[in-house]
C-alpha cells in the first residue's frame, strides 16, 4: 500500500503559484514590447502619442507606446543615440550625415510643415531684399533650415547675401517670439508652431519655408521633419516598426478629421486662446505629409545640394549626395 506524504508549507506556496498562473487569464502578446518616443513636453510630437494611446492604437498593432519628455530636441537625439529612446524626430539632413559616419539611422515622414519668416502687421518690411539693415531672430541656430532656404533665394532672387546683410539674433523660438512682441526685434524666421503662435495675435508670414523651396525649383511638397531611428533595431523588430507606422497613420488621419479629438488635446498644447488653438490645429494638419515618393524623394535630394550649397560642412559634412538608405525603404506610398 503506497502512502502520499502531505505538502509542506513552502510546496504548498509553490504549488498554489502554479495552480494560480495556469488559471489566470493571458495577457496580450505583444509583437516585440514597447517602442520608447522621445518627445518634447508641447511638441507636436506629444500630441501624435497622446492620440495613438489614448484610442489604444498601439494595442490594437500588439506594442506599447512608451512617451518619454525630454527638454530640447538635442536631448531627443542624445536620449536616441544612447538608447533610451527608439524613436525621435528630426530632419534627414541629421540622419545623412549619421549615415555618413557609420551609423545606419533611417528616417520616416512626420510633417510636411518647416517654418515662416514673421513680422509684425504693420511693418514696412515687403521683401527678403527688405530684411536688409534689420534685426532678425534666427530660430535654432545659424544652420537652421528656413533661414538657409531664405538665404538662398535672397541670393538666387538679387545676389542678396542675408547673412551680411541683417544683424542675426539666434535664439529658442519662445525667447525670439517674445522678443518681437517686445519690439526688440523686426523680424523672426522660426518653425511653424511659433510661426502660428504668432499670426494667432496679428503678425504676418511674408514667407514660409515651402513656399521659398517652391522658388528655388522644389514643386514636390517635401517632408523635412520625420521620424527617425536605428535601421538595425527596426529590421530586429519589423512587426513592431510597421505596427507603429500603421498607429501613426491612424492617428494623423483621426487629427485631420475629428475637431472632437483637438478637443482632447487642448490641454497638451499650452494655449490659453481660440486663435491660438484653431493656428496650432490648422497648421499641423496643413503639415501631413500626402504622398512619399519617387519625386518626393527626388526633391530632397534636389533640395539637400540647396542646402549644401548655403550650410556648407557645418551642415552637411563632407558629403556632396544625400546618404544612401536615408529614406526607410518600407514608407513609400
Amino acid at each position: 500500500m503506497s502512502h502520499t506524504r502531505p505538502l509542506g508549507p513552502m510546496r504548498w506556496i509553490r504549488f498554489a503559484a502554479l495552480a494560480l498562473t495556469l488559471l489566470a487569464p493571458s495577457p496580450p502578446i505583444l509583437a516585440d514590447g514597447t517602442v520608447r518616443l522621445a518627445v518634447l513636453k508641447f511638441g507636436t510630437l506629444s500630441w501624435e502619442a497622446d492620440v495613438i494611446r489614448r484610442n489604444g492604437f498601439d494595442r490594437a498593432e500588439g506594442f506599447s507606446l512608451e512617451p518619454s519628455v525630454f527638454a530640447g530636441p538635442q536631448a531627443t537625439l542624445v536620449a536616441l543615440m544612447g538608447g533610451d529612446a527608439d524613436m525621435a524626430v528630426t530632419d534627414w539632413i541629421w540622419v545623412s550625415r549619421q549615415r555618413d559616419a557609420g551609423r545606419p539611422y533611417s528616417f520616416v515622414p512626420y510633417s510636411t510643415a518647416i517654418g515662416a519668416l514673421m513680422v509684425p502687421s504693420g511693418s514696412d518690411i515687403g521683401s527678403l531684399a527688405d530684411l536688409a539693415g534689420h534685426r532678425i531672430g534666427v530660430a535654432g541656430g545659424p544652420l537652421d533650415k528656413n533661414w538657409l532656404l531664405l538665404r538662398a533665394l535672397a541670393r538666387q532672387r538679387s545676389g542678396l547675401d542675408l547673412a551680411s546683410q541683417v544683424d542675426p539674433v539666434y535664439g529658442a523660438p519662445p525667447l525670439l517670439n517674445a522678443q518681437i512682441q517686445q519690439d526688440r526685434l523686426d523680424a523672426v524666421i522660426t518653425h511653424w508652431p511659433y510661426a502660428a503662435r504668432l499670426s494667432a495675435v496679428g503678425y504676418r508670414p511674408l514667407m514660409d519655408a515651402r513656399e521659398a523651396m517652391s522658388e528655388l525649383g522644389i514643386q514636390a511638397e517635401v517632408p523635412m521633419i520625420g521620424y527617425v531611428f536605428d535601421e538595425d533595431w527596426a529590421k530586429s523588430h519589423r512587426e513592431t516598426t510597421d505596427g507603429f507606422f500603421r498607429a501613426v497613420a491612424r492617428a494623423k488621419s483621426r487629427l485631420a478629421e475629428s475637431d472632437a479629438e483637438w478637443q482632447a488635446l487642448r490641454p497638451l498644447m499650452g494655449v490659453d486662446d481660440e486663435a491660438t488653438f484653431i493656428a496650432l490645429r490648422d497648421g499641423y494638419r496643413a503639415g501631413i505629409p500626402k504622398r512619399w515618393g519617387k519625386a518626393e524623394r527626388a526633391a530632397a535630394e534636389h533640395l539637400f545640394e540647396i542646402l549644401r550649397a548655403t550650410g556648407g560642412e557645418a551642415l552637411v559634412g563632407k558629403a556632396a549626395r544625400l546618404a544612401p538608405g536615408t529614406f526607410w525603404e518600407g514608407a513609400t506610398d
